[in-house]
């Protein structure tokens, strides 16, 4: 995969902790998401970030992916709300958290945030849609490097967030119901 073409911000909150080492690759992709094929790692619908049966959760809604670049598209609903009328940014990181992690899985391993980092640029109200986008910059051993961004009422709106995100290959097991028993 090559670094995508896409109009992106230049790189943002990316720390020394979030920005991949020197010679660290972007990988082509791996082929389809392995939470879509995998049994036990199928996305589950009670995801705060993605599934449709969490009461209160983000609910966002995949709308594809292309050139290493996952899309996506997040309504701020009234239950999501810090400031009156705005989108908490706990929320809003949290959007930008599940972004990354379905860029990092686009490379065909089992990933999980290793670390996150979030610049909130300009208020989201409740209501509004924000487009997000989110893409590997790089590959490291078991560490993988993302970025992303949050875009204001359309894909070419105003930047409202956006974040890059250390996250780390772990085994398949770190997601069965053994482990966590």
């Amino acid at each position: 995969m090559t670094t995508p073409s896409v109009d992106r911000l230049p790189t943002g909150p990316a720390s020394s902790r979030t920005t991949p080492p020197p010679g660290a690759a972007v990988p082509e992709e791996a082929g389809p998401d392995p939470r879509l094929t995998d049994g036990v790692l199928a996305d589950y619908a009670g995801c705060f970030g993605c599934g449709e049966e969490s009461p209160h959760g983000l609910r966002l809604r995949r709308t594809g992916h292309a050139d290493g670049v996952v899309r996506a598209e997040y309504v701020v609903q009234r239950a999501h709300q810090g400031a009156p009328g705005l989108a908490h940014g706990g929320v809003l990181a949290t959007a930008m958290d599940e972004m990354l992690g379905w860029a990092a899985w686009l490379l065909g391993r089992r990933y999980v945030t290793g670390r996150l980092e979030t610049d909130f640029l300009r208020p989201v109200p409740v209501g509004a849609t924000l487009y997000l986008r989110a893409w590997c910059r790089g590959v490291d051993g078991r560490k993988a490097y993302l970025e992303g961004e949050g875009r204001a009422g359309a894909p070419d709106g105003p930047p409202a967030v956006r974040a890059a995100g250390l996250f780390v290959e772990v085994p398949q097991e770190h997601f069965t119901k053994e482990r966590m028993n």
